[in-house]
């Protein structure tokens, strides 16, 4: 890669970075390409698509992150506290990291680090569930579908109460937390819970619903 070249890619990442920190993994490229200073053709002449630059700036952070808290979660020795500071720090995560909170969406099939980072964030998750559920701390019936579930809409509360209310979320986490333990169950609704298919079509309306409207290309 020539010099120059070279630098517009550094500029780009650096951009790249700060936007998707700033507003999630659908800012406009364009916007990106401005705030790097070059154009919008010298974005995709580097790097050809979104997903490509997402696998370049975001994939290894946002899995150090969430790997760091799945790690923390399982080293608490008590089954109920790992699985509450899971949530609670993961929910943190969503709040000061747009980006994180896509990653847990699954949104961009395409990038590929991207989407093994999601992975193993579902992985530990189910880890974290099910050591709750053996120690009878955990209500059965509530599923892992059912925390990607809720992590999707604290990543929607988070967003949309950034600048209102930024600290929102953390009440409807407690409140969360307090109604899954197992000395609070009450029966819940006979439907069975949803396949991984059906959690990440979910996942996917929710996204182009929450930003319809707004250009991404």
């Amino acid at each position: 890669m020539r010099a120059d070249a070279q630098r517009n890619a550094d500029k780009l990442r650096a951009a790249a970075a700060e936007l998707f920190r700033e507003r999630g993994l659908q800012v406009p490229l364009k916007e990106i390409a401005r705030r790097a200073g070059v154009s919008h053709g010298t974005l995709y002449n580097l790097f050809g698509t979104r997903e490509t630059l997402i696998d370049e700036v975001v994939a290894d952070r946002a899995a150090h992150r969430l790997n760091e808290v799945a790690e923390e979660a399982l080293s608490v020795e008590d089954a109920w506290a790992g699985f509450a500071h899971y949530v609670e720090k993961l929910c943190e995560l969503q709040a000061a990291d747009p980006a994180v909170a896509d990653v847990i969406s699954g949104r961009y099939p395409g990038a590929e680090r991207l989407m093994a980072a999601c992975r193993h964030t579902m992985d530990a998750a189910r880890q974290i569930v099910e050591r709750a559920h053996e120690a009878g701390a955990l209500r059965r019936d509530f599923t892992n579908a059912d925390l990607v579930f809720a992590f999707a809409a604290n990543a929607l509360l988070a967003r949309a109460t950034v600048e209102a209310a930024p600290n929102a979320w953390r009440r409807q986490v407690a409140f969360l937390l307090d109604g899954l333990r197992a000395a609070s169950v009450h029966d819940a609704p006979a439907e069975s819970p949803p396949t991984r298919q059906e959690v990440h079509a979910a996942l996917e309306s929710l996204a182009d619903t929450s930003w319809s409207g707004r250009t991404t290309r």
